[in-house]
């Protein structure tokens, strides 16, 4: 397996910083690192992003938590290894990685289940995080990344 062409946060160097800028932005604002990481693997699952998927769920268990949970991200409606706040951020997660599955894509009780949980600048910084991991989803799966290769 090999990339199609260098990976374009290394070939445009402002973007890269500008990506690091947006996950910065989303530090220190009511989420949490965890909840930030089950998001990243939740999308990344979803986009199909095998370098994410393993750079999230590594990050996960580095970070000290259970395979059950790290293993049960792409099933978390049936189990019960979720607290209500991350269950929401998965749901909104959910919707706003798939747009374009209903005429509603985020639709109301989501959106009042996350606004539940999380004060406006959590819920900021959740979206902001929902969408930076679908544009690295997007970069990798265009240039098909390969998941352990060096990037650069």
């Amino acid at each position: 397996m090999h990339a199609r062409m260098k990976h374009p946060a290394f070939v445009l160097p402002e973007a890269m910083k500008a990506l690091h800028a947006l996950n910065k932005s989303t530090e220190e604002t009511g989420i949490s690192q965890i909840t930030r990481e089950l998001v990243h693997l939740r999308a990344s699952q979803i986009n199909a992003c095998s370098v994410c998927v393993g750079m999230h769920a590594g990050a996960l268990k580095k970070s000290g938590e259970s395979d059950e949970r790290v293993f049960s991200v792409a099933a978390w409606r049936d189990t019960p290894y979720f607290t209500d706040a991350e269950r929401a951020a998965l749901a909104l997660t959910e919707a706003v990685t798939r747009l374009n599955d209903r005429a509603d894509p985020v639709p109301d009780d989501i959106w009042n289940e996350a606004a539940r949980h999380y004060d406006e600048r959590a819920l900021a910084a959740l979206l902001v995080s929902i969408a930076n991991i679908n544009v690295w989803n997007r970069l990798n799966a265009a240039v098909r990344q390969v998941a352990g290769a060096a990037w650069n």
